[in-house]
């Protein structure tokens, strides 16, 4: 057991193979009650040594539907201190150690920072002091009322920062070296968190995989999801209404609601949520989100930040191969999904050229990999191409065997290799039984050198050559792969 001192109170954290951890470090205050969907309040603290030898609370969420229960395991641990944080760290008496801020996917509905896929203890070993946050998720996190109070999913993160920034000193860690990280919709946090003045000084790096600053909701269209939320729990469309209501109850309630919008995409009713596929993401609420954050980066937001971002080549393949959808596919329905991105049949007749092998279920999964992840990618990383600080871009191609190799680079399945935990429980259920070793080492290491250095090895991102690193296919630079399929979606995406 080791004990440090932090601005709320002494922790206790324990030591194995020379990795010091401390888990469910609360930064905030319970948000229920009084604080219930209110701004995070920072933690009062605490007397007496409080144990952080355990993952805290998990703030609340619905499970995820079968099969991606298995797939993208999390856990479930009640209590009301759920705004908590867990760190890993090599050294105790260092204080200049580079630190990673991870922060956790799941479609801002799903998603903890205490699974054991985002162990830290691999990038501690290597040097790096890691931190993983939970936040407020669903309508606790992101619900829009038009009220003054919004995006509280993106308050807990920036508050969590500030804490890293207060407090990681004390875990050997420098907080003039910190880089914040995340998958899916945690990536999406981060390009929000980029594009944003209240973030300036709390991270010096940016990592964004399969996310980037394009997914967002205006209030008009979030408002109109709080309306028909409270219209299905019977409550009147206002914030103490909703705090009132069952966390269990408003689960229930939401992912309802969030199947409703996948099966029925009604334009008229759901609006941009038709593409976006998810009922709450960060809103574009003119305060805390002033703009688009895709429009604030091309204005100069974050220009100080160096940026590493990415996407798997197959990243939709997880959302159709594991749900039986992959095999129903037909060519008619690529040519209604191109649509609904704003191709049309000769853009769709270029996929089909380029991939001419593939299976209506594959060609429809690479068209909507673009719209969804890579060309907001390359987007973020065209909007920086002349500020001062650089950025790198990477792409995914090693290929889980699962599914009779249909899985293949799909989404999620690079977070294993970036965090060199291949041996992690449950971790096979998305990788296999024997993946590669050898890749993991390299992205780890690439990862681990941006978090450093703030360069992970590679020719960084420019419009003019488009230099990409390539993992798993074999492990190489490109210039501008898939141009032919980027050139498609100019003034679409």
């Amino acid at each position: 057991m080791t004990l440090v001192e932090t601005t709320q109170g002494a922790c206790l954290g324990s030591e194995a193979d020379g990795v010091f951890s401390f888990k469910g470090i609360p930064y905030a205050q319970a948000p229920f009650g009084a604080l219930r969907m209110k701004p995070p309040v920072p933690h009062s603290g605490w007397s007496g040594e409080r144990d952080c030898t355990q993952y805290g609370p998990t703030v609340p969420k619905g499970p995820y539907p079968p099969p991606f229960d298995t797939l993208l395991p999390e856990p479930v641990i009640p209590g009301e201190e759920c705004l908590n944080l867990n760190i890993w760290t090599p050294s105790l008496t260092d204080s200049n150690l580079p630190v990673l801020v991870w922060i956790h996917g799941g479609a801002f509905v799903n998603g903890t920072g205490s699974a054991e896929i985002y162990s830290g203890r691999n990038f501690a070993r290597d040097g790096v002091v890691t931190v993983t946050i939970n936040y407020r998720l669903g309508p606790d996190g992101f619900l829009y009322l038009g009220d003054g109070i919004s995006n509280l999913g993106i308050q807990d993160q920036l508050l969590a920062l500030k804490w890293v920034q207060q407090n990681i000193g004390k875990f050997g860690g420098d907080p003039d070296k910190v880089t914040v990280a995340g998958e899916s919709a945690g990536a999406m946090s981060v390009g929000t968190l980029l594009s944003m003045s209240q973030s300036e000084g709390l991270f010096r790096g940016a990592i964004m995989q399969s996310g980037a600053a394009s997914h967002w909701l205006t209030p008009d269209t979030a408002k109109k999801v709080a309306n028909y939320l409270a219209e299905r729990l019977g409550i009147e469309p206002n914030r103490e209404a909703f705090a009132e209501v069952g966390v269990d109850e408003l689960i229930s309630a939401y992912m309802a609601l969030s199947v409703e919008a996948q099966t029925i995409p009604d334009p008229m009713k759901w609006g941009e949520i038709v593409r976006n596929s998810m009922i709450f993401e960060p809103v574009v609420d003119g305060d805390l989100v002033a703009a688009p954050p895709l429009d604030s980066l091309k204005n100069g937001a974050g220009s100080e930040v160096a940026v590493l971002i990415g996407t798997n080549e197959q990243e939709f393949n997880l959302f159709t191969v594991p749900a039986g959808i992959y095999d129903l596919v037909d060519d008619n329905f690529v040519n209604l999904a191109a649509t609904l991105y704003g191709l049309g049949t000769d853009a769709v007749e270029v996929y089909r050229q380029i991939f001419p092998k593939v299976v209506p279920g594959e060609l429809m999964g690479r068209i909507a990999t673009d719209w969804f992840f890579r060309i907001p990618a390359i987007r973020l990383a065209e909007a920086r191409s002349k500020v001062k600080s650089s950025t790198y871009c990477y792409e995914f191609r090693w290929k889980s065997p699962l599914f009779d190799g249909k899985l293949g680079s799909c989404h999620a399945v690079e977070i294993p290799f970036v965090f060199d935990v291949l041996d992690a429980p449950m971790v096979a259920d998305l990788v296999g039984e024997s993946p590669s070793g050898a890749t993991a080492a390299v992205v780890h290491k690439g990862w681990v050198d941006f978090v450093t250095n703030l360069n992970p090895g590679w020719d960084r991102y420019d419009p003019d050559t488009r230099r990409v690193r390539v993992f798993g296919a074999p492990d190489e630079v490109e210039e501008d792969p898939w141009s032919a399929t980027r050139r498609l979606w100019h003034g679409l995406r």
